[in-house]
């Protein structure tokens, strides 16, 4: 299946999985030389290189040096890699038009996939990882199977680094009003309970619980697809799972007294992160686990902790779904054999390692290396580790379309909230997401 072609949505194979090893003896000769496959790509680790790195994660310079560029430059002394950060002025579309040579690219599960279907960057990685002997049999499922989301037949990504959603809390909030902190393994129904005590007014509103409505959306623990595979039509709709998603998550909350008013002074959305990290008025906060080391500043300012994400009862011990990051040899890179040895690299357990520490979670099913997340960090102090109490939610078939759906989606939610009739309002939004995809299909 083409990523581009016909345009057609990614499904899983069914019944396929994959399995990861990383540093492995090459298995079968190379035709024409005799050679086992692993060593020539030994032997080309050795030879001077020069590679362009790209995302359009916006990552900084200094923030790919700290978690990737300065130990890639220690293992291949021999490499020139260049890393390009994405700026309002120069994106991806810019790079390629004026010539560059992108070797490696690489980008989250939301946007992975239809970058590279638009940008025909595209390169299956079966050979190469065949002849260093990588597979996906040490890493987590879940993660290891979204590859086939992206193409059932082919590997287009290879994953480097996850990330999932935990519960954040402020201890002052809780304990302004005397009320016990959250504990790992709550469900949503006695966290909304817990919220209730928490949203009242004492000389200013406070709010018990709130969550990053965008993030909760896309690693929904449902496991809800935006798109339908077999249809290319929203589901916001049409699988009535949302309801009960958009009840327990976001309605549940805002049932408290004091919470819809304060959404109608704050421009009738629900508090986000300024509401919690700046003015620190909510006392509950569902993000991203790695979102710490983004705004590092900021929660340095504030007493916090966290808990795992609270669960559905009918999904007991069952968080967000993973949201992976992959790494792809390019289709335009003529050095391909070093870019792929960068990526058998960084899924190598040592620099799993290394990242573990730093607070980029690895992809790793290896509780060892679990426990050593977030210990380099200005965070080791704090319950990391609920980071890794829940198991992760299915990945839903993805399509090319989940970025144009984001934002309708989410602005849903405050909508719900406020009006109480989510039929109508998911009704508007299927209509108006309906048109984005017929137009991006053209």
């Amino acid at each position: 299946m083409s990523l581009k072609g016909t345009r057609k949505v990614f499904a899983v194979a069914a019944g396929f999985s994959l399995v990861f090893v990383t540093a492995c003896s090459g298995g079968g000769g190379s035709a024409g030389t005799g050679e086992a496959p692993g060593k020539q790509a030994a032997a080309k680790a050795d030879e001077p290189a020069s590679l362009v790195v790209y995302s359009n994660s916006g990552d900084s310079v200094e923030s790919w040096n700290d978690r990737f560029g300065n130990a890639l430059k220690q293992k291949f002394p021999n490499y020139t890699i260049k890393y390009i950060q994405k700026t309002k002025e120069v994106g991806l579309k810019e790079l390629l038009t004026n010539g560059e040579t992108i070797d490696l690219y690489w980008d989250s599960i939301g946007g992975f996939a239809s970058t590279l279907a638009d940008s025909s960057l595209q390169y299956d990685m079966t050979e190469l990882m065949k002849a260093r002997g990588v597979n996906f049999s040490k890493m987590e499922p879940t993660v290891a199977d979204s590859v086939k989301l992206i193409d059932p037949a082919k590997v287009y990504g290879i994953p480097v680094f996850n990330n999932n959603m935990v519960l954040y809390y402020n201890k002052d909030v809780f304990d302004r009003f005397g009320v016990p902190y959250p504990k790992d393994g709550m469900t949503w129904t006695e966290t909304n309970k817990l919220a209730e005590k928490l949203t009242r007014h004492d000389g200013k509103q406070y709010i018990g619980l709130s969550s990053s409505q965008t993030h909760m959306l896309l690693m929904n623990q449902l496991s809800i697809p935006f798109v339908d595979p077999a249809k290319s039509s929203p589901t916001i709709a049409s699988d009535e799972r949302w309801k009960q998603f958009f009840d327990t998550v976001f309605v549940g909350p805002a049932q408290a007294p004091g919470y819809k008013e304060y959404m109608e002074a704050h421009k009738n959305v629900i508090p986000y992160r300024d509401e919690f990290l700046k003015e620190k008025e909510v006392g509950m906060f569902a993000w991203l686990s790695s979102i710490i080391f983004v705004y590092p500043e900021e929660f340095k300012s504030m007493n916090w902790d966290m808990v795992s994400l609270p669960t559905f009862e009918k999904l007991p011990n069952t968080g967000s779904q993973a949201y992976p990051t992959y790494f792809t040899v390019t289709s335009m890179s003529k050095q391909k054999e070093q870019a792929m040895n960068v990526i058998e690299y960084l899924i190598s357990e040592d620099m799993q390692k290394q990242l573990s520490r730093k607070g980029v979670m690895t992809v790793l099913k290896d509780e060892a290396i679990h426990k050593l997340y977030g210990q380099e960090s200005a965070f080791k102090e704090k319950r990391l580790q609920a980071a890794f109490y829940n198991k992760f939610a299915a990945i839903p078939a993805k399509t090319r379309f989940e970025s144009l759906l984001l934002t309708p989606y989410a602005k849903a939610v405050p909508k719900v909230i406020q009006t109480g009739d989510a039929n109508t309002v998911f009704r508007a939004t299927e209509e108006e997401t309906a048109k984005k995809i017929a137009e991006a299909a053209k």
